[in-house]
């Protein structure tokens, strides 16, 4: 491929990358990376229905909104009478 092939394809991909995240799907490898988890417990998670996600076409995929549910469920507080 020729410098300026390779050039429009690096540029193609950079702004795919700069695309609104909150309109991005997320394969479970990468929820995976996000969440300090396996892709093994993110797939499993979703097949259980552990956690809510999306398909695409048949392609199980987790929104910017799903990852924040998980964040977001999986807090604990303390409680109010701990030491």
């Amino acid at each position: 491929a020729s410098l300026i092939e390779r050039l429009t394809a690096a540029v193609e991909a950079l702004v795919r990358q700069t695309q609104d995240p909150e309109l991005r799907c997320y394969p479970a490898a990468e929820v995976a990376e996000m969440l300090g988890k396996t892709e093994n417990w993110v797939v499993e998670a979703m097949q259980d229905r552990r956690v809510p996600f999306t398909y695409i076409g048949k392609s199980p995929r987790m929104t910017a909104a799903h990852i924040r549910w998980v964040l977001e469920n999986g807090e604990l507080t303390p409680h109010q009478y701990a030491a």
